[in-house]
């Protein structure tokens, strides 16, 4: 009777620290999505994500120098994509950027990737901001000069809004987790 009370008191007054594995995981999930949340804030505010939303290839029908999945070795070869592979592959964590938007009245919602590098754990972590185009934005050829506005150009997205001059709207979201 004393050995069981002697046990049972010992697990009520045992602390989950945050070293314990489960804590511990939920910690690096809290980072990770942090980090993810100020990369793609800080280079929103930098401008560097839209340009990198237009630089596409109409001949090839994805981002330059990408297959039609994505880039599958980091990220996109714009400040957006050096900005990534600095602050996270730099650091042994994957990510994947899916790119969200409408078609056809706004009633069916699609997703292309820019960036594929590969399947997410379990304890993946997401951050995500959207993007408002305009039929008057250029796409950005390979050796970042201006190409034809969005209106006149084949891209990925449809104009979601052919009476208005708002194109698309592009929601970014970057999935992180640890390689």
């Amino acid at each position: 009777m004393l050995l069981l009370a002697s046990v049972l008191f010992a697990l009520q007054v045992t602390a989950v620290t945050p070293l314990t594995g489960s804590t511990s995981s939920q910690h690096i999930e809290n980072q990770q999505a942090a980090l993810a949340e100020g990369v793609l804030a800080a280079e929103a505010d930098n401008g560097t994500v839209v340009p990198s939303l237009l630089y596409w290839n109409e001949s090839a029908g994805s981002f330059h120098g990408a297959p039609v999945a994505g880039y599958h070795s980091g990220g996109p070869p714009t400040a957006f994509g050096r900005v990534l592979d600095a602050t996270l592959r730099e650091r042994n964590i994957a990510f994947d950027v899916n790119l969200f938007y409408v078609r056809g009245g706004g009633a069916d919602r699609e997703r292309h990737s820019m960036v594929d590098l590969g399947s997410p754990s379990d304890h993946a972590s997401a951050a995500t901001r959207s993007f408002t185009l305009y039929d008057d934005d250029r796409i950005r050829y390979a050796n970042g000069s201006a190409g034809p506005t969005l209106a006149n150009a084949t891209y990925f997205a449809p104009d979601a809004a052919p009476d208005s001059r708002v194109y698309n709207v592009i929601e970014v979201e970057v999935v992180v987790w640890r390689m």
